[in-house]
């Protein structure tokens, strides 16, 4: 699978971006660890703000209960376990730390 360590191993690219240099994009930045570090600490806030949101809708859409509303909340609820297994797939490859051979007992 390509994750954000990969990328930290590539040199930064030129070509079309190179030439907005004031744009206010660092590409060394977004290569080195802070960046990276950074870049993966946002997706995981991205599914876990999502989940909370659809948990709400969801909810709120549940209580009027028609038919559609009640579709509503199950495609919500199925939202909320994409989400879920997302942020737990980028917990596990991206933020939990990594442990070597001489930190294990």
């Amino acid at each position: 699978m390509f994750s954000a360590w990969d990328r930290r191993e590539r040199p930064p690219e030129e070509g079309a971006a190179a030439g907005l240099q004031g744009f206010g994009v660092d590409k060394t930045f977004l290569s080195s660890l802070k960046g990276i570090l950074l870049e993966t600490e946002l997706d995981f806030l991205r599914c876990i703000s999502a989940i909370i949101i659809f948990l709400v809708v969801s909810f709120a859409a549940v209580t009027s209960r028609e038919g559609a509303a009640i579709a509503a909340f199950v495609f919500g609820i199925i939202l909320v376990s994409v989400f879920a297994y997302d942020a737990f797939k980028i917990y596990r490859t991206e933020l939990m730390p990594r442990t070597t051979e001489g930190d294990q007992q």
